[in-house]
């Protein structure tokens, strides 16, 4: 079983207390977005979790606690872009604290094991094609000996994402600025010897030297193991979506990055409201079973073939 922490939260950032207590307890909940009163109990031992994927914008507050993790495989997707405080208004510097915080994390656990997110990307009055070259130029020059891979995406304007992003004058890129910006990207990310590859893209960029990538990577987590893995495409995703299944532990609406963009968030105030309920002792993130909740145990099995074929 490989766990997702999280596509729906920044859980380093924000509830790392929650998911190490979590840990140390062998289980946790997690609430069904699409139908509120079920409830999944799923175990989190370190026969059945195969590898941990966390996405995170800010992991400052898990780096003290890296040692807790020592039961389990794990690498972190790390979201870095060029935006500013009107687009990403819960960060920090990126130059002063979000790249030394990337650089550290490298040191700690390994270059190939810290996946460099630019994503996604949007255009806009203040964020043009030419501005995201420049930025993306200058954080692959800072990040380009601490990762080997960058991520690339395209922003989708989702309902909640264009409410979020009104007055910002934000728009997604045409087909041509799409094909001229990964390109280009290509070219500086081969220059300092970095692969890029997209995530869920509908638009084939290869061409331009990006190819389709898996944010939940069979690939990556088979090096990290030393094994083969079985399992199949993650069906809970879009069909551009190449990830290898794995089981999402977090919660809609608790994010407080506040980016503008986010498709996880309904608003910043539904944000806090969810965050209020967080207690790091609860099994279940942002939130408790109450008494017309029904909690299920989900059936989780190991994806590791430890015996590999002879013509393997």
């Amino acid at each position: 079983m490989i766990l997702s922490v999280s596509r729906r939260t920044d859980i380093p950032a924000f509830y790392s207390e929650w998911f190490i207590n979590r840990l140390k307890e062998g289980f946790l909940y997690v609430r069904n977005p699409m139908n509120p009163r079920q409830i999944s109990r799923i175990e989190l031992s370190p026969r059945t979790v195969d590898c941990i994927v966390f996405w995170t914008k800010n992991p400052a507050n898990m780096l003290g606690r890296m040692e807790e993790l020592r039961d389990y495989a794990y690498y972190f997707q790390f979201t870095l872009t060029g935006y500013g405080g009107d687009m990403e208004p819960g960060l920090p510097d990126k130059r002063e604290t979000l790249i030394p915080l990337f650089k550290e994390l490298s040191g700690r656990i390994g270059r190939h094991r810290v996946i460099w997110r630019y994503d996604p990307v949007l255009l806009s009055d203040r964020y043009t094609a030419e501005y995201h070259l420049r930025a993306f130029a200058q954080i692959a020059e800072s990040l380009a000996p601490y990762t080997e891979r960058a991520v690339i995406s395209f922003v989708d304007l989702y309902a909640k994402t264009k409410r979020n992003t009104r007055g910002l004058g934000v728009r997604a890129p045409g087909r041509e600025e799409m094909l001229y910006l990964a390109g280009e990207m290509a070219r500086i990310s081969a220059e300092r010897g970095l692969d890029i590859v997209s995530c869920a893209e509908q638009a084939d960029l290869q061409g331009v030297g990006v190819r389709h990538g898996s944010c939940i990577d069979r690939a990556l987590i088979e090096r990290i193991l030393g094994c083969r893995l079985s399992g199949g495409k993650d069906r809970n995703q879009r069909r551009e979506c190449g990830c290898l299944e794995s089981v999402e532990v977090g919660a809609y609406h608790t994010c407080l990055n506040g980016c503008k963009y986010c498709y996880a968030n309904f608003s910043d105030i539904r944000a806090r409201e969810g965050a209020a309920l967080y207690d790091a002792a609860s099994p279940l993130l942002c939130g408790s079973v109450g008494p017309e909740d029904k909690v299920t145990e989900r059936k989780a099995r190991t994806l590791r073939r430890e015996q590999l074929s002879l013509f393997e």
